[in-house]
């Protein structure tokens, strides 16, 4: 018998769940704790389903009714409206903006699986949102995906636009998933088409040291700049460890540099034992950073880093009209590593210095610091480095820190 206001507002709780008919698959139930709750259930390829439609008072008797007739018109289509409802969860608002989903793609998956999410999130907010922002995520193309990758490229910056494809694909799979897109429009535009990162061995030659770090000195890039390619050179850190140090882990007194977790590619803490020469240069930084706890404050900001990119451009510049072919930052490590395993410097203290995983059974069971070494072989490469564009040439302030 169909169901009346009048029965239901007459219906009591009772210890255990129970449930009053309506018609045509509609019923109440009503919970110990006397909520009453609206069900439809139905059959769909022969299998038993139902779909929760809300609960009474808020949702009125005559409203179940023409909700249970909605999710009747899905299920005689072939649809289960139980499932419907449970990807729109997942998905979100169909209007949903690529810059909301975004946020989310950051929340639930990027921040959860990466380490380290700068890059990204400087992708994100300087070449995606700005361009595709505002679209709404079930309007993306690959026209649009192209356009904003493509724009990268045109800037010169190949390996940018690869990691940016690489970014949306990650997140518009993401959105496939949560039942925004039926295909990701990524897929149009094959990795190999935007970039392909070629296999490097470039290392310097002493020569070639020498004339990078005297052009460098001596060219019109910042200060901190100068100090920065010397120190990673002498180091032997990579490019984002420095870009990323704070004060609070450079104890010169000590002569160390301790980089933590969080900006260790190894997800270790390292530490850095610094030479008389990068002692030096780290000082010279600090009068320069003035108050802020950056080593390298940004430019006209003491609360933030400098951009990831901005050692790549002091680089090219570093570099214009300079008869040396051409090489990335990173080979600077590679160069520290070649010309200290020529100079017959033990292979795992290079690579402890390196701050690398050491592979294999070797890794497994060597557990060695190597802290001594370090410091040796440390000072014989900035004392062989010195020789080459003396640290001097950079120090322009005198102060003790």
């Amino acid at each position: 018998m169909a169901l009346t206001d009048t029965a239901l507002k007459a219906l009591k709780p009772k210890e255990i769940p129970y449930i009053v008919s309506d018609n045509r698959g509609l019923y109440a139930e009503v919970l110990p704790t006397g909520s009453i709750v609206w069900r439809y259930r139905y059959r769909l390829s022969g299998k038993r389903e139902k779909l929760t439609l809300g609960k009474y008072p808020a949702l009125t008797l005559k409203n179940a009714r023409l909700k249970r007739d909605e999710a009747a018109q899905t299920v005689a289509l072939g649809q289960s409206p139980a499932q419907k409802k449970q990807l729109a969860k997942v998905a979100g608002p169909e209007n949903t903006t690529v810059a909301e989903f975004a946020e989310r793609f950051f929340r639930d998956i990027q921040e959860r699986d990466r380490k380290d999410s700068t890059i990204p999130r400087r992708y994100l907010d300087k070449d995606i949102v700005p361009h595709i922002g505002t679209k709404q995520v079930r309007e993306i193309t690959a026209e649009d995906v192209r356009s904003v990758v493509w724009r990268k490229k045109q800037q010169g910056f190949d390996a940018a636009a690869g990691q940016i494809r690489g970014l949306l694909k990650r997140m518009l799979d993401y959105a496939v998933t949560c039942g925004l897109l039926d295909h990701n429009p990524v897929a149009a535009l094959p990795m190999r088409h935007v970039y392909r990162a070629a296999a490097r061995d470039r290392a310097l030659t002493p020569d070639e040291i020498r004339l990078f770090l005297r052009a460098m000195q001596v060219s019109n890039i910042r200060r901190q700049f100068k100090i920065a390619f010397q120190l990673i050179l002498m180091t032997l850190v990579r490019k984002s460890e420095l870009m990323l140090a704070q004060w609070r882990d450079v104890h010169l007194d000590e002569g160390e540099w301790h980089i933590p977790v969080e900006n260790s590619k190894t997800g270790k803490p390292h530490i850095v034992y610094l030479s008389k020469q990068s002692v030096l240069l780290f000082r010279e930084l600090k009068i320069l950073a003035g108050n802020s706890a950056w080593v390298l404050p940004g430019r006209g900001t003491l609360t933030k880093p400098f951009a990831h990119n901005a050692l790549n451009s002091a680089l090219k510049v570093a570099l214009q009209d300079q008869e040396i072919p051409a090489f990335t930052i990173h080979d600077l490590r590679r160069t520290a590593s070649t010309l200290l395993h020529e100079k017959g410097w033990a292979s795992d203290v290079v690579e402890k210095a390196l701050n690398h995983t050491i592979g294999g059974v070797r890794g497994v069971y060597n557990r060695a610091e190597y802290a001594e070494q370090r410091k040796e072989m440390l000072q014989f490469w900035a004392d062989f480095i010195d020789r080459l564009a003396p640290a001097n040439n950079l120090v322009v302030m005198s102060a003790s820190v």
